[in-house]
């Protein structure tokens, strides 16, 4: 009942910029954030960068610097503009909706796209 898709992901070189995008659809009532995650093998899943409908967001360590996360309420997506790519950022990115009901006739809970690979190499 609720879909994402992702968009963006692929190979840059250093220094290069990518924007990924996360569309929500399906049976959403609210949205309380959006964000994305990554995975590096071996490691643990990790916040990038989250944004709450209202506005505020978070930045994982040392990111905020180079990427910046927005949102369109109106067409519940989600983008990450990424700057000043290096290497250490290659992983899977993972769109990631967190969604609020008042009402069983929707969904709630967090809901995790499939993930996009985001390679950084020359």
């Amino acid at each position: 009942q609720v879909q994402l898709v992702e968009s963006g992901g692929g190979l840059v070189q250093p220094g290069g910029s990518l924007r990924l995008s996360c569309a929500a659809s399906g049976r959403i009532f609210s949205i309380n954030s959006m964000g994305w995650y990554r995975q590096f093998p071996g490691k643990q899943r990790e916040l990038v960068a989250r944004i709450l409908t209202g506005g505020p967001t978070d930045y994982g360590d040392s990111l905020k610097a180079r990427f910046t996360i927005s949102r369109d309420n109106a067409k519940n997506t989600v983008y990450l503009q990424m700057n000043n790519l290096s290497p250490e950022d290659t992983g899977v990115y993972y769109c990631n909706v967190n969604l609020q009901s008042s009402s069983s006739r929707f969904p709630s809970g967090t809901y995790w796209g499939k993930g996009t690979l985001v390679t950084v190499s020359s």
